[in-house]
C-alpha cells in the first residue's frame, strides 16, 4: 500500500544526475598536495575523463590563471578534447573537488539558480578560503542566479557528495556525515529536522533516507556517493562487501537493512541492486576509499572508476545493465583515489 506523503512547500527541485545536462563542471588539478607524487599522472586521467564526457556535453573548466590554462590546453589537445566543447574559466581555488565546493544547481519551473551552500573543506582541512567562493564565482561567470542557503541565521554548509537524489523528492544521505555530534561537524547544533527543513525548502526534498556509516578510508566522514547512488527514480545501487573481516562488511550490511525498510516519496519500496567492492587499496600504509559507487552519469556516458581488480568487470556489467542507453566506460582510478576521491567527487553537473 502506498502511503500519503506531504505536499511540497517549495517550487525548487534538484534534478537527478541522469537528467539532461548543459555541461559538466570540472576544476583542472593544480594542488600537488591532493595527489602527493602523482600530480602529472592525474592530469592525464583528467584528460581522459574530459575526452569521454565531451562526446555528449560541454565542459566548463576552472583553471588557476593564464599559465595554468596554457598548460591545461596543451594536455587536452593531445588527448583529443574538442575545443568547441570546452569553456575555460580562470579563478583561484585551493583544491578542485567540484562535487563539494562547486555549484549545486536547482530548477524552479524552467528557471535555474545555484543553491548557495557554504563549504569548509569537510570540517577537516584548513585550505578552503578560496574554495568557499567557487560556486558563487562560477555561477556569476555563467550569469546564473546564486541564492545563499540560510537556516537559523547562518549559511548552511553542505557538500554535493553528501547527498544523492532521484529528482522526484527523495534523497540519500548518511548520519555519519551530517549528524555525528563530534567528528567533522559541518553545522553545529543541527539535527535531522534542521537538515530536512533545508532539503525541502532549497532542493525540493520531501523524503530523506538516512543511511548510517560510509566506507573505510573516506576522509569526508561518510559521503553517500561512495556507497549508495540512485540510478533511476526507484532504484539504488549499494556497495556490498562479502569479506566478513573487512571493516566495510558490517556498515554496508546495516545500510542494506535500512534501504530494504525504506520508502520512496510516493510510499513505494526502494529497489536495491548490490554493487561489489574492490579489494582494499592501501598506499603508504593508508587505506583509500576505492569504490565503484563513485561513478558519474553524463548525457551519453557513465564513467566508473576501475582499480585493476577482478571485480572491475562485474561492476561495469551491473552498471551497463542499469544504463542501457548510455555507454559505460571504466576510468583507471588507482592513482586518482590517492586523493581520497574519484570521478563523482571531481565532477558536478549543470542541468539544462
Amino acid at each position: 500500500m502506498k502511503r500519503t506523503t506531504k505536499k511540497l512547500s517549495s517550487a525548487a527541485r534538484m534534478p537527478a544526475e541522469w537528467e539532461p545536462h548543459e555541461a559538466t563542471w570540472l576544476g583542472f588539478p593544480a594542488n600537488p598536495e591532493d595527489w602527493p607524487g602523482k600530480l602529472p599522472a592525474i592530469e592525464w586521467v583528467y584528460g581522459e575523463i574530459m575526452r569521454q564526457l565531451a562526446r555528449g556535453e560541454k565542459i566548463y573548466l576552472q583553471v588557476q590563471d593564464a599559465k595554468h590554462e596554457a598548460h591545461t590546453r596543451a594536455i587536452l589537445d593531445k588527448v583529443g578534447v574538442p575545443k568547441k566543447q570546452l569553456r575555460v574559466m580562470r579563478m583561484k581555488t585551493d583544491r578542485n573537488w567540484m562535487r563539494d565546493s562547486g555549484p549545486i544547481a536547482v530548477k524552479s519551473g524552467k528557471k535555474r539558480h545555484i543553491a548557495g551552500f557554504g563549504f569548509n573543506a569537510w570540517a577537516k582541512y584548513n585550505n578552503w578560503k578560496r574554495d568557499v567562493h567557487t560556486a558563487r564565482e562560477m555561477a556569476g561567470n555563467l550569469r546564473i542566479p546564486y541564492q545563499p542557503v540560510v537556516h537559523n541565521g547562518k549559511q548552511v554548509v553542505l557538500e554535493g557528495g553528501a547527498i544523492d537524489v532521484n529528482g522526484r523528492g527523495t534523497m540519500l544521505t548518511t548520519r555519519e556525515c551530517l549528524l555525528h555530534p563530534k567528528t567533522q561537524v559541518r553545522n553545529p547544533g543541527y539535527g535531522s529536522a534542521d537538515y530536512e527543513a533545508v532539503f525541502e525548502k532549497e532542493l525540493g526534498i520531501r523524503n530523506t533516507i538516512w543511511l548510517q556509516d560510509g566506507i573505510a578510508g573516506d576522509d569526508t566522514h561518510g559521503h553517500v556517493d561512495d556507497l549508495a547512488r540512485f540510478v533511476n527514480p526507484t532504484t539504488v545501487v549499494l556497495c556490498h562487501e562479502t569479506n566478513v573481516r573487512d571493516p566495510n562488511h558490517l556498515p554496508l550490511k546495516k545500510n542494506l537493512e535500512i534501504l530494504q525498510g525504506s520508502r520512496l516519496e510516493d510510499g513505494s519500496r526502494v529497489e536495491v541492486v548490490l554493487l561489489p567492492m574492490p579489494e582494499p587499496l592501501v598506499f603508504d600504509g593508508v587505506r583509500v576509499p576505492a569504490s565503484y559507487a563513485n561513478f558519474y552519469i553524463g548525457n551519453e556516458v557513465v564513467l566508473m572508476p576501475t582499480f585493476n581488480d577482478e571485480m572491475d568487470r562485474v561492476a561495469l556489467g551491473i552498471l551497463a545493465e542499469l544504463f542501457p542507453t548510455r555507454r559505460v566506460v571504466g576510468i583507471h582510478a588507482v592513482d586518482l583515489v590517492w586523493g581520497f576521491g574519484t570521478l563523482h567527487c571531481l565532477t558536478q553537473q549543470l542541468p539544462v
